[in-house]
């Protein structure tokens, strides 16, 4: 499966914004867009005029790497958000939001959407009763995600079990911090999902 492997903290400094990928250490002073938050590259002072296409752009690039999903799979779910009924912006940011590695995050069990989808490759979580490695899976109100059996005596959810008791998560997710476990309540609304996205730019772009 193709992923980004080059560093992620010239990302953040790219798109101007911290993406928050690599977990604990965007929160600390090591953090590159703290120290350096020009765009890479020796060019990367320059201020250059943006122009709608180049808004647009970034934009599209700007959630694609929060997301860490690559431009074929993004243009693929933004054709399936334009085929169901509703915004296709605010259905296109569900579909992301809806992905295992996503809400694996968003509960809390991993520090970044990189650590979760690593946690979903090793096949530690079970969907509904049934172990699930796949990072991408689409998951939908009622479904109830957990860690396996087997799997919660190993250090990673030891020391998350203890420090989920104090993680807010999302209205539209239920958190068993005792058993590792969690219920998709309902599918997010646009106001439970990350304000500070412009999805109507991303819709632009790829409708041009």
């Amino acid at each position: 499966m193709a992923r980004y492997t080059d560093s992620v903290c010239r990302l953040c400094r790219r798109e101007g914004a911290k993406l928050f990928l690599k977990g604990a250490r965007c929160y600390t002073k090591k953090c590159a867009f703290e120290r350096r938050p020009s765009p890479p590259g020796q060019h990367g002072v320059r201020r250059r005029k943006v122009g709608e296409y180049g808004l647009q752009l970034r934009e599209k690039q700007k959630v694609r790497r929060i997301y860490r999903i690559l431009e074929k799979q993004f243009r693929n779910y933004f054709e399936v958000a334009e085929s169901r009924p509703g915004v296709t912006g605010e259905n296109l940011l569900r579909i992301l939001e809806l992905r295992l590695d996503n809400v694996i995050f968003r509960l809390g069990m991993a520090s970044s959407r990189d650590h979760a989808r690593q946690l979903v490759g090793h096949g530690h979580f079970a969907v509904n009763g049934r172990a699930t490695n796949i990072p991408s899976y689409q998951l939908k109100p009622g479904d109830t995600i957990a860690v396996r059996e087997g799997r919660r005596d190993r250090e990673p959810f030891k020391v998350a079990k203890d420090a989920l008791r104090a993680v807010q998560v999302p209205d539209w997710l239920t958190l068993d911090p005792a058993n590792l476990s969690a219920t998709i309540a309902a599918a997010p609304r646009r106001d439970q999902m990350p304000l500070e996205l412009n999805e109507q730019l991303v819709v632009e772009y790829y409708s041009r």
